[in-house]
């Protein structure tokens, strides 16, 4: 299976695309994207939610520290050079949920904050007899909204894309 990467990807050393940033909800495969986006800012205006920021070289990117994503639609109305496309029956993008170890209920402190901010409970908390009840991530669930992300203590959930970790750094 061949996988396109971007020059910055090359030349930082970043084959896989574990540090590439996480597009808007609906954005085209990364080099397209950037190929059509003119930066206008536009759809970073629009997100109600203020989680789109400006990254490497003005491309917009989400900043899950700033919120959650609603999937509103506002950005991808904003985009009148087609970098932000919808196509039906597809998700808005391949993100989920990620529990690292540093999730205080894996070092026996009792914390379900993700898990009281997942609106698809995507992450449940099976209850074990002599244990603090530990983290569960339902895959099929979890839409990459990114609601477990701000909230958590101990910084332990990230974003990935289905087979690639994705920064998401501020």
């Amino acid at each position: 299976m061949e996988t396109a990467i971007t020059r910055t990807q090359f030349l930082r050393g970043d084959i896989r695309g574990e540090r590439r940033a996480v597009r808007p909800p609906w954005a085209l495969e990364e080099w397209l994207f950037v190929d059509r986006c003119d930066r206008c800012s536009k759809c970073m205006s629009a997100c109600p939610q203020g989680l789109l920021i400006a990254g490497r070289g003005g491309f917009p990117k989400v900043n899950f520290q700033h919120g959650e994503c609603t999937f509103c639609g506002a950005c991808l109305e904003q985009c009148s050079r087609g970098a932000l496309r919808a196509y039906e029956h597809e998700a808005p993008w391949q993100l989920q949920a990620v529990i690292g170890d540093n999730c205080l209920a894996h070092h026996g402190v009792v914390c379900r904050t993700c898990g009281e901010q997942c609106e698809t409970r995507a992450i449940q908390f099976r209850p074990t007899i002599g244990r603090v009840p530990q983290p569960e991530m339902n895959t099929a669930l979890c839409n990459g909204c990114g609601a477990c992300v701000r909230p958590c203590p101990a910084a332990a959930v990230t974003m990935h894309y289905h087979s690639h970790p994705v920064e998401v750094s501020a």
